[in-house]
């Protein structure tokens, strides 16, 4: 086989670079990511514990976001050791297939979290339009389909992503990766051969998942807000407005961010690459870390409950 010259055939060691241009403040810019990221987890594994053992959170709003919480740490946990490794410890390289796995895992994460605030548009959505009928539609056997779909859905999805890579592309022109993870178009730019296929897979998927959800989850609201504004008691669509408003501002910051990491890796060449790159890792770290705080601080029941745990009086 003919290699042009500088190319690498399927090289074994792959190097994360970190942040271009940034690199001498990397040390300093992985302390916020690492708090972020135990506060995200600390946060969610409260709500997960509280959620578990209290009985009369286990309803469809609470499992949703018990499975949001165990994605949102999964998905923290995938990016950040890598990346602390990458600025406190110099330590950049990493193997091609653990590069595609992490691929895999985030991208798989980012689908069932996705599919997650999908599925709680529509619990809510039941409960305020339809809230006679929420305990019947909102079934067990419903919501182990539902959790059983998303996380299959995006397993899915994305793996043919790691094939065509694996099959496709057999020469790099180089082993730098210019990212803090290993993200798909990253390590797709690497390759020499033509990568249309790889490029058209990923527009292809983004929009099954992320633009199948957003379009849902807007409808939804949509309907929400026009049954909230019908209520007859203020006090009651205030009530509903308020937990609305707490939602929608969880969505946008996740997909408001995701759209622009995808769009500015395909068409962003004007945009300089450390503000991609740091806009990507906040894409990641930003919803675990806000989620529980979000959820935890406006649900009542959780917030109630994690005081107790801290706060309960113990007996003499």
């Amino acid at each position: 086989m003919l290699i042009p010259n500088g190319s690498v055939f399927m090289p074994p060691i792959l190097t994360l670079t970190g942040i271009p241009g940034l690199e001498s403040v990397q040390h300093w810019i992985g302390i916020p990511f690492c708090v972020m990221y135990f506060i995200a987890v600390i946060g969610n594994s409260l709500i997960l514990g509280v959620i578990k053992y209290e009985h009369s959170l286990h309803k469809p709003m609470y499992i949703f976001l018990a499975m949001l919480g165990a994605t949102d740490i999964a998905l923290s946990t995938c990016i950040l050791p890598k990346m602390l490794g990458i600025f406190w410890f110099h330590l950049p390289e990493i193997s091609l297939e653990a590069c595609l796995l992490q691929m895999w895992l985030i991208h798989s994460f980012q689908a069932v979290e996705s599919g997650i605030l999908l599925a709680m548009a529509l619990d809510q959505y039941v409960a305020i339009c339809d809230p006679l009928r929420h305990t019947t539609i909102l079934s067990q056997q419903l919501l182990i389909h539902i959790a059983v779909g998303v996380i299959l859905r995006a397993a899915i999805l994305v793996a043919p992503s790691i094939v065509l890579i694996k099959c496709r592309l057999k020469l790099y022109r180089t082993t730098m990766i210019s990212h803090t993870y290993c993200e798909h178009m990253a390590i797709v730019k690497l390759a020499v051969e033509d990568v249309r296929i790889n490029k058209i897979y990923g527009l292809f998927v983004a929009f099954c998942i992320l633009g199948f959800d957003i379009i849902f989850i807007t409808l939804s609201y949509i309907q929400i807000f026009i049954t909230v504004f019908q209520l007859p008691q203020k006090e009651a669509r205030f009530k509903a407005f308020n937990t609305c408003v707490a939602r929608i501002c969880v969505f946008l910051q996740f997909y408001l961010l995701a759209f622009f990491s995808f769009f500015t890796h395909r068409f962003g060449a004007h945009i300089p690459p450390y503000v991609h790159i740091l806009l990507s890792n906040l894409y990641l770290l930003v919803p675990p870390f806000l989620n529980p705080i979000v959820y935890g601080v406006k649900t009542k029941q959780i917030c109630d409950h994690v005081l107790k745990i801290f706060f309960s009086k113990k007996p003499s």
